[in-house]
Parts: structure tokens; sequence; C-alpha cells
């Protein structure tokens, strides 16, 4: 599946994605180094309703974030790996206990640690086609 969406749809895009993916708990987002992987996550969590500050885990590696289901309040593991070197960093970094956990995990530059996913990891693709547009594509490769 493919979606083109501006900079203006997306927080549409983002309430649309939950609905087409609403079982997905591990989500691996890849994309060119300035494609948009970390925005679109941050409107996934605002769609989300998450109430804490939503930015960039390049250095902490893996940021928290709450948000209520229902009578439950959730939890989003965000992960981004860009400064890891392989696998063994990410399990050293505690990223393997988030991607089994029962919790959702966003995850940027994921082919650092294809062999840790899940064989239900949900694949996303981000393409930026011109400054304020964007192609998304769900699914295998």
């Amino acid at each position: 599946m493919e979606i083109t969406y501006t900079m203006e749809q997306l927080p549409q895009t983002a309430a649309g994605f939950w609905k087409m993916a609403p079982g997905a708990n591990v989500i691996a987002f890849h994309g060119a180094m300035g494609s948009g992987k970390t925005t679109l996550i941050h409107a996934l969590c605002d769609a989300r309703q998450v109430k804490d500050v939503v930015g960039s885990p390049t250095f902490s590696i893996i940021n928290e974030y709450f948000f209520a289901d229902g009578e439950q309040t959730k939890k989003i593991f965000h992960i981004d790996l860009y400064r890891l070197r392989d696998a063994e960093e990410a399990v050293q970094a505690g990223v393997e206990d988030c991607l089994y956990s029962d919790h959702i995990c966003l995850i940027e530059w994921p082919e650092k640690i294809a062999e840790l996913l899940p064989s239900d990891t949900l694949h996303v693709f981000v393409e930026a086609i011109n400054q304020r547009t964007r192609k998304l594509r769900i699914g295998d490769n």
C-alpha cells in the first residue's frame, strides 16, 4: 500500500495509519536521512494523544511515551538506531527487551538490527518526493 501526503495532511495520514495497522506492535521505519521518519513518528504519537514531549532519541537511543487507550495507559517506545554500530550494541542498550514487550515500538534505522526484529514486524518506507511531500509505502521491502 502506498500513500502520498503533504506536511499539511500529516495529521490525517497518521490517524489513518493507525486504522490500517491496528494490531502492529513493532513498526520499522526505513528511509534516507531527512526523509521524514521522525516527523511521521511524531505525528503518529500525536494521533495516539501522547502527552509526553516527543523528540528524536538519536542520543538516548530509546524514548518512552505514554497514551491512554480506554481505561488503560499504554506505552510507545521510540527507538533510533542511527548511532549504533550493530545488533550487539542494540541488545546492550535494551532494544531487544522493547521489541519483545507488549508495547508499541517505532524504530528508525531498523536495518541495523534486522536479525533481532520479530517476524511480524510491519515495515514502512518513507521517501521524500520534494520539500513538502512524502510517499509512504507499507509492506515488505
